[in-house]
């Protein structure tokens, strides 16, 4: 029908669900590999919305025991710029103290809300903490932060699909595109 948009609509294509799917196995077993030796004590924390899709392939790619939690963070609102202004959303559900946390994040932007979420679970106690991000541009960094596990590296593109989004839609693209400017 005229004036209907298609979906997906026509982003640029910047990683494919094959290289998708090549670099969570490789996070995995390097994930398995270190937090072989430390038992039942692996907690991932995916950073809601975005990050839920990642951490169902990740978690499925490590070959150990673990929970999972969650932690709603928010600085984009629906605009495609932070505000800079972190807000957390929903908090963990379970104690972390004494555990070893693995933060999953989705994109690792300016840095700020990575270091804010540090700051906060450190707080907390946990026996360690590490980040994994499925993204991150380093164009983009105003605070620096350590990323343990890192799938790629990505211009500074506003990028869309497996989990990141344009106002809370296309998360359910299973490539990540970006939008032309």
């Amino acid at each position: 029908m005229a004036g209907q948009e298609t979906f997906p609509p026509p982003f640029k294509t910047l990683l494919a669900k094959s290289e998708l799917d090549a670099r969570i196995a490789e996070l995995g077993a390097e994930i398995t590999r270190d937090y072989k030796e430390m038992g039942e004590d692996l907690v991932l924390i995916a950073v809601l919305k975005g990050s839920v899709i990642f951490m169902a392939d990740l978690c499925r790619q490590i070959n150990l025991p673990l929970s999972m939690d969650f932690m709603g963070i928010a600085s984009y609102g629906d605009d495609t710029k932070s505000s800079g202004v972190v807000q957390i959303t929903s908090d963990l559900s379970k104690s972390i103290k004494g555990k070893h946390v693995l933060i999953v994040e989705d994109i690792i932007d300016t840095g700020l809300t990575a270091h804010y979420l540090f700051d906060n679970l450190k707080t907390r106690n946990p026996a360690s903490l590490k980040l994994c991000s499925l993204l991150h541009k380093p164009e983009r960094t105003e605070r620096e932060v350590q990323i343990d596990y890192l799938g790629f590296s990505v211009p500074n593109k506003f990028v869309v699909g497996y989990g990141l989004d344009i106002a809370q839609k296309y998360r359910n693209l299973d490539f990540i595109g970006y939008v032309e400017e």
